[in-house]
C-alpha cells in the first residue's frame, strides 16, 4: 500500500492541497514502512490562467467545475499508484476528484507526517471533511 502526504518540506502536511509543491509517498508492507519518496506535484502555479482562484458551483464548493476537475486529475497523476492521500485542507472539488480516480482523500488535523502516519496505521486518523472548502 502507498500513502501520499501533501507537503512542501517532506516533514509536515501542507494545509492547502492546491498550493503544495510535493507529495511524500510512503510505502507500507505488513503494517510497516518500507520506503519514502518525494515526488513533485503540479500546483495552482502551474496553471497560468488560474491565478490562485477557484471556480465555484451552485453548492458553494471550491474547485467544482469541469476545468478544475481536469487540473485536479493532473495533480493526481504523480500519485496514481497510491491508495490514500493525506492533506491538511482542500476544496470539495479536489476531494471528489481524488475519489473519482480511486484515491481515498483524508483531511487531517495533524501537522507532522510521522505522527499522521502512525495514526493512520493504527486506524485512528480522522477524516475532517468539515474542513473542506
Amino acid at each position: 500500500m502507498k500513502i501520499a502526504f501533501i507537503t512542501d518540506d517532506g516533514k509536515t502536511i501542507s494545509r492547502h492541497f492546491g498550493r503544495a509543491g510535493h507529495y511524500l509517498v510512503i510505502e507500507i508492507e505488513d503494517g510497516k514502512e518500507i520506503s519514502r519518496e518525494m515526488r513533485d506535484k503540479m500546483s495552482h502555479s502551474h496553471f497560468s490562467q488560474q491565478d490562485e482562484q477557484h471556480d465555484h458551483n451552485s453548492s458553494g464548493g471550491s474547485g467544482m467545475g469541469a476545468e478544475s476537475h481536469g487540473k485536479h486529475l493532473s495533480m493526481a497523476e504523480a500519485i496514481s499508484d497510491c491508495q490514500t492521500l493525506v492533506c491538511g485542507g482542500m476544496g470539495r472539488g479536489a476531494y471528489q476528484s481524488m475519489e473519482t480516480v480511486g484515491i481515498t482523500p483524508v483531511v487531517a488535523q495533524e501537522f507532522e507526517i510521522d505522527k499522521a502516519l502512525e495514526e493512520y496505521l493504527k486506524g485512528s486518523l480522522t477524516d475532517h471533511t468539515e474542513m473542506l472548502h
